[in-house]
């Protein structure tokens, strides 16, 4: 049990789990995995202290607990118009789950073909690295999902295999859906000399104080590639803790793109080990908020072995009275000689009543590496704006074009066209909420 323990934050988790409906699965040791997180949950609760409990110093998650959560809730889609709300294409390979269970009208048929298998956690045996990445007594948000999660999906890429297809998976909240949690769990394994592209999302229509916590497990065996994209689009009141871990093979190559934006309190915690000789990842994302959102993003990397490299590139567009929070590190181990390691945050402060928390750093064990941290935080200055102006641009558009193009370069990323488009559509339509509560842009 922590040194601080309030035990009012785990009274609601409890009602729940004692009313839940017990879900059979075929692999026994699911159970054994569950009762492991529970009873790490209820020995420590939500982390609501946040003195000297460094990883949610800058974090008040007193809203998330005072917040009653419900795990029912009915289904209300409207199907003919659904997919213009979501990424989605007609060109990837879509899996979509509604209110946190899979739902095969949106969805392709989860068999295995001769480049992927997909099957419901529910029914399958459940992979050796399940929940060896993630592990259930991680942190009080990977133990809830452990201990909640019913329905989720293991893939599993064969050895030799580009996938031909993207991969779509989409957690969507419904409109009706008032304080529901959800808990989405995915695992995948990429085979040796095998490469994807990967896309995960939430998205929710509903105006309630919804929780979503998901949790993802990547295997990459050696020298496989995936490029995966998250995208967090949540309502101004619902909160989203997601926590993701990524294990590295040698020569493989992990390119992850995340947007995160709209969520009360979201965190993206993303953690890559990078376990053999000469693997590659690349961590980049763009978060915006507004009004009174808070999004963090928990970014860490590990060389454990020679001649790996890693990137960090992160960018923040925040207004209003939002929050925000970059905690970025690199930890290079003894062995990890020849490291090449570099990390970036850098945030555009729209509106002075704004605030960012960026903490980069770097722990080394090695002697002979290559490493880099740096952050920014600023405002667009005068002659700047100015500049537009005298091009003939009225004084909203080059605010809004000063916002958008800050964005641009994380968002030219998100390759896949149809998710770039959708992307891109999204930041032109909240930019004016932006602009207009902007009080910095060319001030200073």
């Amino acid at each position: 049990m922590p040194d601080i323990f309030f035990s009012h934050s785990i009274d609601q988790f409890n009602i729940l789990f004692n009313n839940a409906k017990k879900k059979s699965f075929f692999d026994s040791k699911v159970n054994e995995i569950k009762n492991i997180a529970w009873d790490y949950f209820l020995s420590t609760g939500l982390p609501l202290h946040r003195r000297g409990n460094e990883e949610w110093k800058y974090t008040n998650l007193n809203p998330l607990s005072e917040t009653k959560f419900t795990i029912d809730a009915d289904i209300d889609i409207d199907f003919s118009s659904i997919t213009k709300l979501i990424p989605f294409s007609d060109n990837w390979h879509n899996i979509v789950f509604i209110n946190g269970n899979y739902f095969s009208k949106l969805s392709e048929n989860s068999t295995k073909t001769n480049d992927i298998n997909i099957v419901p956690l529910s029914s399958s045996k459940l992979p050796d690295e399940f929940a060896t990445l993630a592990n259930p007594d991680l942190s009080p948000f990977t133990a809830l999902n452990t201990a909640f999660f019913s329905e989720g999906i293991i893939i599993e890429i064969p050895d030799n295999n580009k996938v031909s297809k993207d991969l779509n998976i989409v957690f969507l909240t419904s409109q009706s859906s008032e304080n529901l949690a959800t808990f989405p769990r995915v695992f995948l394994k990429c085979g040796e000399n095998s490469n994807l592209n990967f896309i995960e999302s939430y998205i929710n229509l509903s105006s309630g104080n919804n929780l979503t916590l998901p949790v993802v497990e990547i295997v990459q065996s050696k020298n496989s590639k995936i490029n995966h994209y998250r995208i967090q689009l949540e309502n101004k009141k619902s909160f989203n803790i997601g926590t993701t871990r990524i294990e590295q093979k040698e020569n493989s190559n992990f390119n992850s793109t995340t947007f995160s934006t709209a969520a009360l309190i979201g965190r993206n915690d993303l953690h890559v080990l990078l376990q053999e000789p000469h693997s590659t990842c690349g961590l980049y994302g763009l978060y915006i908020t507004s009004g009174d959102q808070q999004q963090d993003n928990e970014i860490s990397t590990t060389h454990v072995k020679h001649d790996c490299t890693s990137k960090q590139f992160y960018k923040g567009i925040l207004s209003g009275r939002s929050k925000a929070v970059f905690s970025g590190k690199i930890l290079v181990e003894k062995d990890a000689q020849k490291t090449d390691a570099d990390q970036k945050d850098l945030n555009l402060l729209l509106s002075r009543d704004c605030e960012v928390d960026t903490k980069p750093s770097l722990e080394i064990y090695a002697d002979d590496v290559i490493c880099a941290h740096g952050a920014t935080a600023g405002n667009v200055d005068m002659n700047t704006l100015f500049y537009l102006q005298t091009r003939g641009l009225d004084l909203e558009t080059a605010k809004e074009i000063l916002i958008r193009g800050f964005a641009d370069e994380i968002l030219d990323r998100f390759s896949p066209k149809d998710l770039h488009c959708f992307l891109s559509d999204y930041i032109d339509d909240i930019i004016p909420e932006l602009r207009d509560q902007s009080d910095t842009i060319g001030t200073f």
